[in-house]
C-alpha cells in the first residue's frame, strides 16, 4: 500500500432531504439508511481502508459531530478528525485537508470524496483511484470522476469533456453545468460527450494548493499562514478562527471551474449520492408491487404499491390503499408525502421550524 496515498472524507452536511430520519444532530452520513448494517460514512471509510494505511485517512466535519465520527469511527485517532466550526461549504473543508497533509508529507496524492454516497462495485470503484492516484502524482493535474450516465437526471451536476486525454483516459474538461432542465439533460445525454459529476476529486497536495493560490489566493493566505501550526496542539484552535475568514464556496465554482488543468476520469462503479428518497427507493429491494420497506417487519401492506416506507423497526405499521407514497417516521414525527414531491421536503422542514423551531429539526 502506497505511503504518499491519503483522503479525505467530507462528512459536515445535514442530509436535510432526508428528515426526519436525518436530523441536523444526527444526519444522513450517521445512519444505516439501506438497511446494510453499517452507516454511510462507515462504508465510504472501509473503502479508502483498501486504498491508503489508516493512518492517513481524515474526516472533515462540523464540530458538532466530533463525538458519532468517533463513535462510529472508533479507529481514527484525534488528528485525523477536522473539525469546522461552521458550515462554509467545500472549498475550505478542502483547503483544511489538503494543507495539513502538504504540510505532513509534500509527495502526498489526495482522494477528496463525501461520507454518503453508495458505491455497488467496490473492487471498481478502488482500481479507479489507484488509477487517479497513480496519474496525480506523475502529472499537474486536478482530477474529477464522472459516471457515464443512464437517464437524463436534472438532479446531478453534468462535466462535458473533449477528446484531449492525458495517458488515454483521462479527458480535458470542457464546462460544468449545474444541474439543468430535463430538456438540457435530454441534449446533454444525446451528445455523448457528458458525464454526471460524481464530486470525487484526486490530485497531488502540491497541485490542490498551487489550484488555492491561483483561484482561491484569500483562502490560499488564509490557509498558507497556518502551516506552522498543522499537527500541533494548536492547529484546532487557530483553524477555527481561520474558517470564520474563509468564503462560503465550493470546490467546484472556486476552483475546478476555473483551472486549466482539470482532467475527468469517465467511471462506472455502481455510484449513487444516495440524494433523495427517490433514490433510496430505486436501489431498495423491493416486493413484488413494488413495495420497499425499510425495515420490514412489523409493516403490513393492503392494496398498496410502489411506496418508499421507512419507520421504526419496534413499531406496528399497516397500510392501506397507498400507492407512490413515502412514508417516514423517525424522532416523534411521521412524513406522509406523494414520490413525485419529495422536492418539497426543504420547504417542509423550512416551515417546521419557522412554527415549532429547532425541537423536530
Amino acid at each position: 500500500m502506497n505511503k504518499n496515498y491519503y483522503a479525505i472524507i467530507m462528512a459536515g452536511g445535514i442530509g436535510s432531504r432526508f428528515w426526519p430520519i436525518s436530523r441536523t444532530s444526527h444526519p444522513k452520513q450517521f445512519i444505516d439508511i439501506l438497511g446494510t448494517g453499517k452507516t454511510l460514512i462507515q462504508n465510504t471509510y472501509d473503502r479508502f481502508l483498501k486504498i491508503c494505511p489508516k493512518e492517513n485517512i481524515y474526516v472533515v466535519t462540523n464540530e458538532i459531530y466530533t463525538s458519532l465520527v468517533k463513535q462510529q469511527l472508533p479507529d481514527m485517532a484525534d488528528n485525523q478528525i477536522l473539525t469546522e466550526p461552521v458550515m462554509r461549504n467545500t472549498a475550505p473543508c478542502v483547503a483544511y485537508g489538503s494543507f495539513k497533509i502538504e504540510n505532513l508529507n509534500p509527495d502526498a496524492a489526495i482522494v477528496v470524496a463525501p461520507s454518503d454516497h453508495l458505491i455497488l462495485d467496490e473492487a471498481a470503484f478502488i482500481t479507479t483511484i489507484e488509477k487517479s492516484l497513480q496519474v496525480a502524482t506523475q502529472e499537474d493535474c486536478l482530477i474529477t470522476l464522472g459516471i457515464k450516465p443512464s437517464r437524463p437526471d436534472t438532479g446531478y451536476g453534468y462535466i462535458q469533456y473533449t477528446n484531449n486525454t492525458l495517458k488515454n483516459d483521462f479527458h480535458k474538461v470542457k464546462t460544468f453545468t449545474e444541474k439543468p432542465t430535463i430538456e438540457i439533460a435530454k441534449t446533454f445525454i444525446q451528445s455523448g460527450d457528458f458525464l454526471w459529476n460524481a464530486g470525487i476529486f484526486v490530485w497531488s497536495a502540491k497541485a490542490i494548493v498551487k489550484a488555492f493560490n491561483s483561484h482561491l489566493p484569500e483562502m490560499y493566505d488564509i490557509f498558507a499562514e497556518a502551516r506552522p501550526v498543522y499537527n500541533t496542539a494548536d492547529e484546532k484552535s487557530r483553524l477555527h478562527n481561520s474558517y470564520m475568514q474563509c468564503t462560503n464556496i465550493s470546490i467546484d465554482y472556486g476552483i475546478m471551474e476555473k483551472a486549466d488543468n482539470v482532467y475527468v476520469l469517465p467511471s462506472e462503479f455502481g455510484w449513487s449520492d444516495l440524494g433523495t428518497w427517490a433514490s433510496i427507493y430505486e436501489l431498495a429491494e423491493k416486493d413484488y408491487v413494488g413495495n420497499a420497506v425499510i425495515p420490514s417487519e412489523k409493516v403490513i401492506m393492503y392494496d398498496s404499491s410502489d411506496c418508499m416506507v421507512n419507520v421504526p423497526g419496534e413499531k406496528l405499521v399497516i397500510l392501506q390503499g397507498l400507492h407512490d407514497f413515502i412514508v417516514v417516521e423517525a424522532n416523534n414525527t411521521l412524513l406522509i408525502c406523494p414520490r413525485d414531491q419529495e422536492q418539497n421536503v426543504k420547504k417542509v422542514v423550512a416551515d417546521v421550524k419557522q412554527k415549532f423551531g429547532t425541537k423536530y429539526i
